[in-house]
């Protein structure tokens, strides 16, 4: 439900930005360095320039966020925050001047990093194994998207990738024995974040 209600304000906000000649990106898009602009790191990933780059974000959004949605809706909203806030402030300040970024991608490849890293902080095989699958499907149009373009925006695409591995980080279950027990006196499976966000 909170995929699709991402999804469906993405869309509602083309539609509205559409019949008012994409006025929402300009207001709310993101503006390097512009202090007084730097809340748009909220606004500008729900906003796209056509219905094109939105349906072309969508498809991997929904792909990569039903896998993390697996394990659960605070999960996803965790990873999406996470790499909300690294990711567009790290385009904030490395974008260049007189640019304006909107766009899912950025979140697209915190996901798509997060899936390739989470197996490899939690030392799961079948986690591993899910970041291949991501990989062999989306890997090589990802790879793509970081090579300059114009009118695309390559720096938001690596720091959102580099949000979705502070977020594999932040969300890696505990390593020890040490820690928090469950009931059944096996280590709590959840990340300290996750931990904290529910006591």
């Amino acid at each position: 439900m909170l995929l699709t209600a991402i999804v469906a304000v993405m869309w509602f906000l083309e539609a509205i930005n559409s019949i008012d000649h994409d006025s929402l990106d300009t207001a709310a898009g993101i503006m390097p360095r512009n202090a007084g602009h730097v809340w748009a790191i909220f606004t500008a990933p729900f906003l796209h320039v056509s219905w094109t780059h939105l349906i072309d974000n969508t498809i991997p959004f929904v792909f990569m966020g039903v896998i993390i949605a697996l394990w659960g809706a605070g999960r996803l909203a965790l990873v999406t925050l996470i790499v909300i806030v690294v990711g567009g402030f790290g385009t904030w300040l490395v974008a260049p001047a007189d640019t304006n970024t909107v766009g899912a991608s950025g979140i697209v490849f915190g996901y798509a990093t997060y899936l390739f890293a989470r197996g490899v902080f939690n030392r799961s095989v079948v986690e591993i194994l899910i970041g291949i699958v991501v990989a062999v499907v989306w890997g090589g149009a990802l790879l793509a998207s970081v090579q300059p373009h114009h009118g695309v925006s390559w720096q938001g695409h690596v720091c959102g990738a580099i949000g979705g591995l502070v977020a594999a980080w932040l969300l890696a279950r505990p390593r020890t024995s040490a820690g928090p027990k469950s009931g059944t006196g096996k280590p709590a499976d959840s990340d300290p974040l996750s931990r904290a966000l529910a006591s």
